[in-house]
């Protein structure tokens, strides 16, 4: 099994003048946490997505022990959608390998990651059904024990049982993950970089529902770092929560 990591992104939204990966809680940057919390597993290869300011990355990424290889790959046109991040990543997607897709800007405790992991579901989503809703969580709507809707904003006329909120990580098996990979050359040949990589497993999921499941990690403490007052909440409601 190998890890992809997405942190090329900029956090703009954040107002820092470095990747979000390297906000620090405790005493510990969140790239540095991912890393740790997959040494634990028997991860053959960590790959890390990186763009705006790399090198800062890439320095953490050595000051950090792992117990797998770890490697970066370059998205010059970081500041466009993140499929292009899922672009960059092509050819690991189609090495054969299962593939844990990971966004790096998530502070959460490690037993979130076994549980996908370890999960016999072979190409796994992860659901919080304990979430706020809006406009901005990327929402998993599930009907009979699968996943049909994947997007921030819910199609019209869907049908489903409940929803959740995606934790950002997900497992998938080395033929989906090259499946993946195919949507994410279409997405590049045909233009659309501005969009978010949601949208290319969102086209797996609509293609081949059934192949695809969840584990419920409702309860989990985790959240994703995108505004200022997610860092507040963080430090405040989810650090205290976690076992390092």
């Amino acid at each position: 099994m190998k890890a992809v990591v997405l942190a090329a992104g900029a956090g703009r939204r954040l107002g820092i003048k470095h990747p979000k990966c390297l906000l620090a809680f405790g005493s510990k940057t969140l790239i540095c946490r991912h890393l740790e919390a997959l040494s634990a597993h028997d991860i053959h290869e960590i790959v890390i997505a990186v763009g705006f300011r790399a090198e800062l990355i890439e320095e953490e990424i050595r000051r950090t022990a792992s117990s797998a290889p770890v490697r970066t790959v370059y998205n010059a046109r970081y500041e466009r959608g993140s499929v292009l991040s899922l672009w960059s990543v092509r050819q690991v997607l189609r090495e054969g390998d299962d593939v844990l897709l990971m966004d790096a800007d998530v502070l959460y405790r490690p037993d979130l990651l076994r549980c996908l992991i370890h999960s016999q579901v072979q190409n796994c989503f992860l659901i919080d059904r304990a979430f706020e809703p809006g406009d901005e969580p990327v929402k998993i709507c599930v009907r009979n024990g699968r996943p049909v809707e994947f997007r921030k904003r819910i199609a019209a006329g869907v049908a489903y049982d409940f929803c959740g909120e995606s934790v950002g990580f997900f497992r998938f098996s080395g033929s989906v993950a090259a499946r993946l990979a195919e949507r994410a050359d279409f997405y590049y040949s045909a233009g659309l970089h501005a969009e978010p990589y949601e949208e290319a497993i969102r086209d797996l999921v609509l293609e081949t529902p059934e192949a695809f499941g969840f584990e419920d990690v409702s309860g989990v403490p985790w959240i994703e770092i995108d505004f200022p007052e997610d860092v507040c909440r963080a430090e405040r409601e989810i650090l205290p929560r976690l076992v390092d």
